[in-house]
């Protein structure tokens, strides 16, 4: 699956599935491709997004990654910005390798934050895998009301 993007920012349909993607792909084989296809699962890690009434929450499945290996930024106001990379592991001349199934490889995911966010209190934490950011929001203020005497 192809992820799109639109002024590199997360693009919401990305996830869709498309029929052709791949298919053309296969007719011409190319290194890069193959070096794309054993990084893929980790390089488009998952991230969910929730809205809580006090703050946007992202969660990512990290397994595997250590939190040096991480950076968590906010780049031109209001873009959250989560990358990192996991390392390959090293291999030894003795070892005999039956199957490789888990992915390395660099992850970039760019989030357009909402006008609410207070970028200058963004916390994250990873524990057990799974990273969390959380960006508090700002609170909405209600319009002042003030009541007009009738007269009459």
């Amino acid at each position: 699956m192809s992820l799109v993007r639109r002024n590199n920012v997360f693009d919401p349909f990305s996830d869709f599935w498309d029929p052709f993607d791949g298919v053309f792909g296969s007719l011409v084989p190319s290194v890069a491709a193959s070096a794309d296809r054993d990084t893929s699962a980790f390089a488009n890690a998952r991230i969910d997004w929730k809205e809580t009434p006090e703050a946007h929450v992202f969660k990512a499945d990290l397994p595997g990654v250590k939190k040096d290996e991480v950076k968590v930024e906010v780049e031109d106001g209001n873009v959250l910005v989560i990358s990192g990379e996991r390392s390959k592991e090293k291999e030894d001349k003795n070892d005999k390798w039956h199957r490789v199934e888990r992915s390395s490889g660099k992850f970039l995911r760019r989030f357009r934050l909402p006008e609410n966010a207070k970028v200058d209190q963004v916390k994250a934490g990873l524990e057990n895998g799974v990273l969390t950011v959380t960006v508090p929001k700002a609170e909405v203020k209600k319009p002042e009301v003030k009541a007009i005497e009738i007269s009459g």
